[in-house]
């Protein structure tokens, strides 16, 4: 089976440890979006990791605050596991990334990776339309749609009717943020939202 062919019922069990080998070996997969047509907020990761690849789900590195703060902020009524995933639909929530190959790190992207993600993340919201496109990670929004002086917040940038936002990254690595003003950002974009 083809990683791309997936189904949830074929990803790992959550909380399953991996070797650094599994780890490694999960760099050809690909994590299924989860979307549909119409979403309130189609959340956009900058790219997998290699935890979410292995696992098949998003946000799924232990550390990686996207599921609390998701939960803070008012877009959940609890805090989903990664392998909850699916329930986000529920919420007219949805998950999909900038780039699509996992990597350990963001940093391993090329510009040209982003510049191309954020040509095909556009035909995606186009197709989709979204009322908001929610980029985790400014640093890939610029990069991305090539906005060297974007900040934080919504965005002028629209894709047809879908306004933009720049969140914060949620890996653990993204430390000069806490959870909690985290949160308060997020809760910013789901007071913009229309119920």
């Amino acid at each position: 089976m083809a990683p791309s062919d997936r189904k949830p019922s074929d990803r790992a069990p959550a909380g399953r440890r991996f070797t650094p080998e599994e780890l490694e070996a999960a760099r050809d997969r690909l994590v299924p979006d989860v979307a549909a047509s119409g979403l309130r907020v189609l959340f956009c990761g900058i790219n997998p990791g290699l935890m979410s690849a292995a696992t098949g789900h998003h946000f799924a590195r232990p550390g990686n605050r996207f599921w609390p703060v998701l939960h803070r902020s008012g877009f959940t009524p609890r805090q989903l596991r990664p392998d909850e995933e699916a329930e986000l639909l529920t919420y007219g929530l949805g998950i999909t990334n900038v780039v699509a190959r996992a990597s350990a790190r963001a940093d391993e992207l090329s510009v040209e990776e982003y510049r191309e993600g954020g040509r095909l993340l556009a035909e995606k919201v186009a197709r989709l339309r979204p009322q908001w496109l929610a980029v985790v990670g400014v640093t890939a929004y610029r990069l991305a749609f090539d906005d060297k002086r974007a900040k934080i917040g919504p965005q002028e940038r629209t894709i047809g009717a879908t306004r933009i936002w720049a969140l914060p990254n949620p890996s653990g690595l993204n430390a000069h943020w806490s959870p909690a003003a985290m949160a308060e950002e997020y809760g910013r974009l789901r007071s913009a939202v229309v119920l």
